[in-house]
């Protein structure tokens, strides 16, 4: 057990660290991402909210599509990268990283409030549920289909259900995660937590795994990690994360940091991450 952003979370399980990778490529892997900050955002200007922040086309999303997204600082800086769905409720579900959970809340709360005072309606709500990823193919979708109702080969990349699964009832199930390999991120009541994950963890193909593995998986995925790749220091541009940006919003230039990040486009930046 290691201490991050606040919590004390498993750095690997007893198969060690290079078993728990393969397996997780070869089979599916069980991930407590409880860590991550889960917030939803209510009201009828809960978009323009949003697109305030982030730099990415959140109007352009289908009910139940969410997507990658960058909040920028006024330098153009990487404060954070979220995933931001449109749900088919009546609210966006944002989920953020643990060690900006405290940053991230605080920037969100004061926008909100800016826009409260000029008769804006968003409101925002912390959710206490608890985040289970499960990932990996080819057992994933089957380990999961087991338990759930709907049919997961009509859930597409980044699309997001509120479903039951193995008889827990109010779960949201996106298929996302950070690995590189077709999976999904559970959220779940808190109090139901301990009895989905033993549930999945129930089928011989279902290995927990730690830290050490979606540090090396999301490496080899490509897939940038806040505070090592990016940080408030570096650009969408610096990043090779411009694909985040919507063409809407490179027009409009409407989000922080805007001047800086298309300027880079235009002139290329000095420095680039390279995978």
């Amino acid at each position: 057990m290691v201490p991050f952003a606040g919590w004390t979370l498993p750095l690997h399980y007893g198969q060690g660290h290079l078993q728990s990778h393969l397996h997780t490529r070869r089979h599916c892997s069980l991930f407590d991402v409880s860590h991550m900050l889960q917030t939803l955002v209510y009201g009828r200007d809960r978009i323009k909210f949003m697109e305030s922040l982030v730099v990415g086309d959140i109007a352009e999303l289908k009910p139940g599509q969410g997507t990658l997204t960058l909040l920028t600082n006024e330098k153009g800086g990487i404060t954070d990268d979220l995933i931001v769905t449109n749900t088919s409720e009546d609210h966006l579900y944002v989920v953020s990283n643990a060690a900006c959970a405290d940053k991230d809340l605080a920037i969100l709360r004061d926008r909100a409030a800016q826009l409260q005072a000029t008769g804006s309606d968003v409101h925002l709500e912390v959710s206490d549920n608890a985040l289970l990823a499960l990932q990996g193919s080819p057992s994933m979708a089957r380990v999961l289909q087991a338990g759930l109702s709907d049919d997961l080969a009509k859930l597409s990349f980044m699309n997001s259900i509120t479903t039951t699964v193995f008889g827990v009832p109010g779960c949201r199930v996106t298929r996302c995660g950070y690995t590189g390999e077709d999976g999904v991120e559970i959220s779940v009541p808190a109090a139901r937590a301990v009895e989905l994950a033993e549930q999945l963890l129930g089928v011989p193909d279902v290995w927990l795994a730690g830290l050490a593995a979606r540090d090396s998986l999301r490496l080899e995925a490509g897939l940038c990690l806040y505070g090592n790749d990016i940080d408030e220091t570096v650009t969408p541009a610096e990043a090779g994360l411009m694909w985040t940006l919507g063409k809407r919003r490179r027009v409009a230039m409407d989000f922080p940091g805007a001047a800086v990040i298309m300027a880079q486009v235009k002139d290329k930046p000095r420095r680039r991450r390279v995978g």
